[in-house]
């Protein structure tokens, strides 16, 4: 259980805020949080989160939805930050355009959004004596760098605006480190998924969207080709590499860490894997995926590196991407019956 994990690693209550509440991690990390006994903030504007998310954690929480409270706004309005930030011992720093394609069709509010809104966290943070802020960054960082494993100490040239904005929040993140004194840490996710995910619109990440098209028995599409590789992660260690890296003793900010599962998975093998799956919760699906040309952004081969987030922060993703396929598809398979 996620909860368990998380209760492990705390030793006392603290106050959280978490950007993007109502986003796919941001409210997974508030479920978690509440069933770990902790108080909660979240902060949304509702742009791409979706309520129904937060209506999904008070289902699961029952008495510690007590313990939360909602803050609608901005993270580019400073008033609307500071409102959420009183008394803040840890914030997880979520909300963001996450997507390249999108990017790449409107740089300038992908860059005021993902640059200029988390600089407004960070200021936020220093002025409300945040203790540490851990922040997503992506693996969007490495562009067109092409040793494999993605290692933290080497990055190449961004190929989206997207990646370009991640690597700006980690050199802010750098600065309010050494510069002002405020504690940020940054975890370059690879592929997360999991329960909650949106698989809709065509932004959507890939295991969401290939799901949903196999729970409905609908024709998907695989851009570029089968041979093009991802790191999956699981939702769950996700969101218990955010706590380990908020609570983790010792001075390590400024630093980025790989959150991944360290295991290179062709599109392939996913689509194997999660017919796999499907077949198993009595969903078959035979249809023949469409191939059409890749997106501008993407990269062909993409596994991280792990060892540092080992060594330094203690963190090992624990569920393979078989393992997390299980109640991913469980979750789909309830949501498409719902709808």
């Amino acid at each position: 259980m996620i909860s368990e994990s998380i209760t492990a690693l705390l030793s006392e209550r603290y106050r959280w805020l978490v950007t993007g509440a109502a986003g796919f991690i941001g409210s997974n990390l508030v479920e978690a949080l509440l069933m770990a006994g902790q108080e909660v903030v979240g902060l949304d504007d509702f742009s791409s989160g979706h309520l129904r998310n937060l209506e999904l954690v008070r289902e699961v929480v029952a008495t510690h939805i007590d313990d939360f409270s909602l803050v609608r706004g901005d993270i580019r309005d400073r008033t609307a930050c500071l409102n959420a930030m009183r008394g803040v011992d840890f914030v997880l720093h979520h909300a963001a355009v996450a997507s390249v394609p999108l990017s790449i069709e409107q740089p300038a509010l992908v860059h005021e959004i993902n640059v200029a809104g988390t600089v407004c966290v960070f200021e936020a943070a220093r002025a409300c004596g945040v203790r540490r802020v851990v922040y997503a960054s992506s693996s969007a960082v490495y562009g067109d760098l092409q040793a494999l494993p993605q290692m933290e100490e080497e990055i190449g040239r961004p190929l989206s605006p997207y990646g370009a904005t991640k690597r700006i929040n980690e050199i802010d993140g750098d600065l309010y480190s050494n510069v002002f004194g405020l504690e940020t840490l940054g975890l370059r996710y690879f592929n997360v998924f999991g329960p909650r995910q949106d698989p809709k619109g065509a932004y959507a990440a890939v295991i969401p969207r290939w799901i949903e098209s196999v729970v409905r028995k609908e024709p998907l599409t695989v851009y570029g080709q089968f041979g093009i590789s991802r790191d999956f992660c699981f939702i769950g260690d996700v969101v218990r590499a955010n706590v380990t890296a908020a609570v983790r003793p010792g001075v390590i900010g400024g630093q980025v860490f790989n959150i991944a599962s360290g295991r290179e998975t062709t599109l392939g093998s996913l689509f194997d894997a999660i017919r796999d799956t499907a077949r198993k919760q009595g969903i078959a699906y035979d249809l023949e995926p469409r191939i059409e040309p890749a997106r501008a952004g993407d990269i062909e081969r993409s596994v991280a590196a792990v060892e540092k987030a080992r060594a330094v922060l203690g963190f090992v993703a624990e569920k393979q991407l078989e393992e997390g396929l299980g109640p991913t598809v469980s979750y789909y398979s309830r949501a498409v019956g719902r709808s």
